[in-house]
């Protein structure tokens, strides 16, 4: 008798544990690739990071994409992101942290956000959308992630050269033609419509456009833009790199391991 009493306890504080309301703030939904705040933008990969954020952990996985339509909910984690009235699509889900896709169909303003877990819901966070959020991926808290043409991963043991073509991987550079789809995967390539005002610079001096080769999504993968360029003939040594617009750029700050 009391070995069932024990049990109906602990069932009910495991329940009672598991009824919390997510806690997050404007400060910690940020962008997934340089962990900054206050501004994001459609197809962007964003990242909340809280308490109560979700029964389990989970990420995605080929079994959850059905026809190439991203999930907004993961089976047994209970946990939603409400951006602009719509369901993001979720690429990762821990009590601590969400991964997600900023809808690729809302328009630059304000939006408001929310976490619900079941019927358990999170504060209402206003959101600033830009057309773009520009943001560089990295290899560690300096380099930037790139690649050679031929995959080769560009480190600071194995750098570029002036002169190749190197890979870069991005998030928030803003609508592509043609858009992509809300809930699907990009399977082909397509250029973000800002091409002509997209730039590069290497400590602070634009490249030449003609040497940005491609801007766009990256097909086979939600939120990621991947950018293909020539590298420049002259180029100091692992050069600070910031990609994006005039009005728009990507935070500075970050090299590319280059050795002339």
């Amino acid at each position: 008798m009391r070995a069932q009493v024990v049990a109906i306890l602990l069932l009910t504080l495991a329940i009672s544990a598991r009824a919390e309301a997510p806690i997050y703030s404007a400060a910690s939904i940020v962008n997934a690739a340089d962990n900054q705040s206050g501004v994001l933008a459609p197809n962007t990969i964003g990242t909340i990071y809280g308490q109560n954020l979700a029964y389990g952990t989970q990420s995605l996985s080929p079994s959850e994409v059905q026809g190439g339509v991203l999930p907004t909910v993961f089976p047994g984690t209970g946990a939603r992101v409400i951006i602009g009235s719509i369901l993001a699509n979720l690429l990762y889900v821990s009590p601590t942290q969400i991964n997600f896709l900023v809808p690729p169909n809302l328009i630059p303003g304000t939006v408001n956000l929310n976490v619900v877990v079941d019927s358990w819901a999170g504060p209402s966070i206003p959101v600033q959308l830009a057309a773009a959020s520009p943001a560089l991926f990295q290899l560690d808290a300096q380099n930037a992630i790139a690649t050679e043409a031929d995959g080769t991963l560009i480190t600071p043991a194995a750098p570029a050269k002036p002169g190749d073509i190197v890979i870069l991987y991005a998030t928030g550079l803003g609508y592509t033609a043609p858009q992509v789809v809300y809930g699907q995967i990009p399977e082909m390539a397509a250029r973000v419509v800002q091409s002509a005002s997209f730039t590069i610079q290497f400590d602070g001096i634009a490249v030449d456009p003609d040497a940005i080769l491609y801007a766009g999504v990256a097909p086979g993968f939600a939120g990621l833009y991947q950018i293909n360029l020539i590298l420049p003939a002259s180029m100091n040594a692992s050069p600070q790199i910031s990609i994006g617009y005039p009005d728009s750029m990507s935070p500075t700050g970050v090299t590319l391991p280059v050795q002339p």
